[in-house]
């Protein structure tokens, strides 16, 4: 793996995004895994534009897990995937009563054990729920650490666990929603706006080499 300046990666990360938060809209940490689980393959703002009315309707896991799977299909149908995202979201509903008194663990190990529910997932709800250091990557995560040096893996698990390594556990939360934001912003997958990088100079992504800072 590249030596990478951490504490340059750092300081220019939090000068540029101060204050970072989920964007996915929650009141609970069940509505939050719930979103989660549906924002896979879809934008934060159309799940958002969908929880306000799944939500509006199955606030919790007593009254989602008792929903009608066609009721629960037809408001999320827009987030994609939504036959096997409705029987997720609604057998999550029921494994939180059946072995958790409807209650949301804060452990990754029970977390990853719900339907639905994979490492990333667990570490959102860990990280922004909870208040626990988690690093979640997707693919902005992914990508950033790749063409960063941070990690050469194509495993997210394996990046997350690199991430881990490379960066102080004080800023892992913040750094996933950093690394976020900048995707959406700058790095994006197949035009990144290398030009304007504040981290170009430690940036080892191949296709900058044509692009003159």
């Amino acid at each position: 793996m590249k030596h990478v300046d951490i504490q340059f990666l750092l300081r220019t990360l939090k000068n540029r995004y101060p204050d970072v938060k989920t964007q996915l809209v929650h009141q609970t940490p069940f509505q939050l895994l719930t979103a989660t689980i549906l924002s896979a393959q879809c934008t934060d703002r159309q799940v958002n534009q969908v929880t306000r009315h799944l939500f509006a309707r199955f606030p919790d896991p007593v009254s989602l897990a008792a929903a009608d799977l066609k009721d629960i299909k037809k408001i999320i149908y827009s987030t994609g995937f939504y036959n096997n995202k409705a029987k997720n979201i609604k057998a999550c509903a029921r494994a939180l009563l059946d072995r958790h008194a409807g209650q949301v663990p804060d452990d990754l190990a029970l977390l990853v054990k719900l339907p639905g529910v994979g490492r990333k997932t667990a570490n959102v709800v860990r990280s922004a729920a909870f208040g626990h250091p988690a690093i979640v990557v997707d693919t902005h995560v992914f990508r950033i650490s790749r063409r960063l040096g941070l990690s050469q893996s194509r495993d997210p698990v394996k990046v997350e666990f690199d991430l881990m390594e490379a960066i102080p556990e004080s800023a892992w939360s913040d750094l996933s929603l950093q690394f976020i934001y900048f995707g959406r912003d700058l790095c994006d997958a197949r035009k990144p706006v290398c030009r304007i990088c504040p981290l170009f100079d430690i940036c080892i992504f191949p296709g900058k080499k044509s692009v003159t800072p």
